[in-house]
């Protein structure tokens, strides 16, 4: 198999990676069944470079944009959106710390190398069952203490997706003086264990379980940045979420177009392709596929070409990005289960999955009524 650093066209990289993740689709069944975490999938990940690709090339990486490793995310998940939506954060987060330099010049060169050499991973752990999702605002529960030249970490998170196979945690804690910081906590650190908490219906295998700290002591290198409340910059990476529900939508319209394709009802002459309401509704989603990617591009190469100064002007258009793709996602999925009928209900065809798996995007962030607020507001006061 190639790897993916040796690749000069996005065409080259579009193909490896199709490649590799025909084998999990094979896997995707097993996994949500048992709902078990796809390690291999990862590890098929790690071997062909795919996890450090957008790791700056000053670092060793390949210094892929939004809008070049988005398509790659989409084709994982139309093979297996669990394993999409996990690799996801890495892969975003891994943009940001290439794109931003606030934190330690040292720790961001040495976790940006290790992604390189070691195939380390990285996700942050913000949410909390106390707090619910970090973009609402909630003060962190978890508490850092500081002693001397060391930190000392205790609480517990939730939803830290691809827990099995992290090697670091960026974690956000409360401070002494009440103020919110984030920290870097290696998996190896002691007092950190992983709770198996994800029992879900949907995304079973992102094995987003809780992470436990139970007084860990980090040096205090480890301090990454302290968190202004109220001043949340605008991510662009977080396009990958709408990109893994596309991925998904887009297996279910292959789907129903291989079930209208073959089935042929003693009742009819021919398959149902022929019926007029059977190709409108791969029509519709057709016409939902084509408007969303021409959005999530649209606004992705928007980011990529934007100044820092431009880019905090955006989070209007990154939450409505995320809103029209993943809601479309959803109904093209529906249509789809529409045009197979009651055989879209059985377990042993993935459309049932996808039917699970895609509304697990209204969920991410950021929330819908979020979204269309701040579009109401800014629409109001324009």
């Amino acid at each position: 198999m190639m790897h993916l650093h040796k690749c000069n066209t996005q065409e080259e990289r579009r193909k490896i990676v199709k490649q590799v993740a025909s084998a999990f689709a094979e896997r995707a069944q097993k996994h949500d069944e048992e709902n078990s975490f796809p390690v291999e999938n990862i590890e098929d990940l790690k071997q062909i470079g795919y996890t450090s690709l957008a790791v700056p090339k000053s670092y060793g990486g390949q210094g892929l944009s939004i809008s070049e490793w988005l398509p790659l995310q989409e084709i994982i998940a139309e093979a297996d959106g669990s394993t999409a939506l996990s690799i996801g954060w890495h892969m975003g987060l891994t943009t940001q710390i290439g794109e931003r330099s606030n934190w330690p010049h040292h720790i961001r060169e040495r976790i940006l190398k290790k992604i390189v050499t070691n195939h380390s991973l990285i996700n942050a752990a913000a949410s909390e069952p106390e707090t619910g999702s970090p973009t609402r605002g909630g003060k962190p529960t978890t508490r850092a203490l500081k002693k001397n030249d060391y930190w000392i970490i205790t609480g517990r998170k939730s939803f830290t997706s691809m827990a099995p196979a992290l090697d670091y945690f960026i974690v956000s804690a409360t401070l002494e003086d009440e103020q919110v910081g984030n920290f870097l906590i290696p998996k190896s650190q002691t007092g950190v264990e992983i709770i198996e908490t994800w029992n879900t219906i949907a995304m079973r295998g992102t094995a987003s379980h809780d992470l436990h700290l139970n007084q860990v002591t980090l040096p205090n290198e480890y301090f990454l940045e302290m968190i202004q409340p109220g001043s949340k910059r605008p991510a662009g990476w977080l396009l990958h979420i709408p990109a893994c529900y596309l991925g998904i939508a887009q297996a279910a319209q292959n789907f129903a177009i291989d079930f209208a394709n073959s089935y042929a009802p003693n009742s009819l002459n021919s398959p149902i392709k022929d019926l007029p309401t059977v190709q409108m509704k791969i029509g519709e989603n057709e016409a939902d596929l084509i408007q969303s990617r021409y959005f999530l591009y649209g606004v992705a190469e928007k980011w990529d070409r934007s100044t820092d100064e431009d880019r905090m002007l955006m989070q209007a258009e990154l939450g409505a990005a995320k809103y029209q793709i993943v809601n479309a996602a959803v109904q093209i999925v529906d249509r789809a289960m529409r045009v197979v009928g009651a055989q879209s209900l059985f377990k042993e065809h993935a459309l049932q999955r996808f039917y699970r798996d895609v509304r697990a995007g209204l969920h991410n962030p950021p929330m819908d009524d979020r979204t269309l607020t701040t579009l109401g507001i800014n629409a109001l006061k324009e």
